[in-house]
């Protein structure tokens, strides 16, 4: 039986680990920490990453989870609806919608059907032979028929791999994201755009909501409490986003700065050795799509794994370069002060939508209308794991 090194216990790592095992891979998914924490609070599934659990059981498991219900979409720091569409009308359009859910949730549930024998937890590999497959540990040497890079925004294997392509580079935006109880007011799932800000909420359950903030920042830079800098930044905002900061414990808001690759890899494969999700293309998260590439990822290297590793940056490297720009010009968008170029952007966006109420599922079609390869085998998908 061939087999596969999975290097980074997240998301993408942990679905190539499933999707490789269920092509009859043996596998062995590393992870440095002790413990998988639930680091990031919430994150959305949208339709192409729904599409690419249901080729491994467990896209329904992720669908009872969705709470996004009725008018969802964007708007501005008064409360104005700029852009937006219903869950009914994503579903007749894709035949799907978008769940926002727990991180932690997503991974116990990958967890499972990876099987707690596959990971390693406590393993830090300090050297990859991308010719040999050799995989250097701090417990002791690997040898695989495949390695697969997961290990993040700052992966060391890609640096090796590719020495001299620059690093990613930070978007000039900081990001706060947490998990509140729902606050006395109406939570709907929406995004409100500012001057150079964006705040976004979504209900994950009857008792909690998600939420996540930017702001134009060096890097770097920290505050002592950061509620206190949210609610300075955004208190001033329609509701429910001050009852939501006002609900939020200081103790429990992640920050961090966003960074992306601005120049894509010369391929996503090098000797035996393939990369995924922020390892192989970090992006800023403005169009939700983090997640949903790396399960991308890890669902069409593993279709391809058996033969050239080729076939599988032939198959990803223009898509998520695409997603990674597209991504960073709404980023661009978001980041503008100028008062006029605000006004411009949100009276565009308004018009837009009036002209065409279609317009912001119509844009995404590129992006949600991916459907996995078939398999190369007898073309039945597996059943959802017992």
């Amino acid at each position: 039986m061939a087999k596969a090194v999975v290097i980074g216990g997240g998301i993408g790592g942990l679905t190539a680990g499933i999707a490789l095992h269920r092509e009859g891979w043996e596998v062995s998914v590393l992870e440095r920490a002790p413990k998988l924490e639930p680091v990031g609070s919430g994150l959305a599934i949208a339709v192409n990453g729904l599409r690419a659990l249901d080729t491994l059981g467990l896209g329904d498991a992720v669908r009872r989870l969705s709470r996004v219900q009725g008018q969802a979409g964007i708007r501005a720091a008064g409360g104005r609806w700029l852009t937006h569409t219903t869950e009914d009308t994503a579903r007749r359009r894709y035949g799907d919608s978008v769940v926002v859910l727990l991180r932690a949730t997503l991974v116990d549930l990958l967890v499972d059907a990876l099987g707690p024998q596959r990971l390693r937890l406590n393993t830090t590999v300090t050297a990859v032979d991308a010719t040999t497959g050799d995989v250097r540990t701090d417990g002791g040497e690997l040898r695989a028929d495949l390695v697969v890079a997961a290990d993040g925004v700052n992966s060391a294997v890609r640096a090796a791999l590719f020495p001299g392509h620059p690093a990613p580079v930070h978007a000039g935006v900081t990001a706060w994201r947490g998990l509140v109880p729902r606050p006395d007011v109406p939570v709907r799932s929406a995004e409100s755009w500012g001057r150079g800000t964006v705040f976004g909420a979504h209900p994950i359950s009857d008792d909690l909501v998600y939420f996540y903030a930017t702001d134009l920042s060096p890097a770097g830079a920290a505050h002592g409490d950061e509620r206190a800098e949210l609610l300075r930044r955004f208190g001033g905002w329609h509701q429910p986003i001050p009852a939501v900061l006002r609900a939020a414990d200081p103790a429990r808001i992640i920050r961090n700065d966003l960074f992306y690759l601005r120049e894509p890899l010369p391929a996503m494969h090098a000797g035996r050795v393939a990369l995924v999700g922020d390892a192989a293309h970090p992006m800023t998260p403005n169009l939700g799509q983090g997640a949903c590439q790396a399960i991308e990822d890890a669902v069409v290297l593993a279709r391809l794994a058996d033969g050239d590793l080729a076939a599988y940056t032939e198959a990803r490297l223009r898509r998520t370069a695409e997603v990674v720009r597209r991504s960073m010009s709404i980023c661009a968008l978001t980041k503008l002060r100028n008062p006029v170029a605000v006004a411009l952007r949100d009276s565009g966006m308004s018009l837009a939508t009036r002209l065409m109420p279609d317009l912001m599922l119509r844009s995404m079609d590129g992006i949600l209308g991916w459907r996995p390869p078939p398999r190369t085998g007898n073309g039945q998908e597996p059943a959802a794991p017992a």
